[in-house]
């Protein structure tokens, strides 16, 4: 995960902590400031993920999919990218392989983190087969 601000010490940093401490997938949290900074140079090949309000709403199975068959076309790494308060340019958005969104609805930074930490964990036991309760 690559995001634009810091979290620093929170109720949201917590839920960061305690869904990366469950992923069993290896995971790398990247705060850059507002403005600027190096994004750092990725595992080759690889797969960009935006999240923008123009993005697809997918479901955590949909997502699941996705980061399945891109895991079995040998993907080593899954970026995903949550923009600075005015969100993503053009040109980042035409270069992303794909742009979700959680809902229509504006949710501040530190939340959607938390939130993208908790599907990707969703993500990790859907596909390692455990049941999942919204199946069917």
């Amino acid at each position: 995960m690559i995001a634009r601000g810091k979290i620093a010490r929170s109720p949201e940093a917590e839920l960061v902590a305690r869904y990366e401490k469950r992923l069993t997938w290896p995971v790398k949290l990247t705060e850059l400031p507002e403005t600027g900074g190096r994004v750092p140079d990725p595992q080759s090949p690889f797969k960009t993920v935006l999240l923008d309000e123009r993005g697809k709403n997918l479901s955590s199975e949909e997502l699941a999919e996705i980061l399945g068959r891109w895991r079995d076309d040998g993907i080593r790494e899954a970026r995903f990218v949550l923009g600075a308060a005015d969100g993503h340019s053009r040109e980042e958005r035409a270069e992303a392989d794909l742009l979700i969104a959680f809902g229509k609805a504006t949710w501040p930074h530190l939340l959607a983190r938390a939130m993208l930490m908790e599907q990707l964990y969703r993500v990790t036991t859907i596909l390692a087969g455990h049941p999942y309760h919204r199946a069917g």
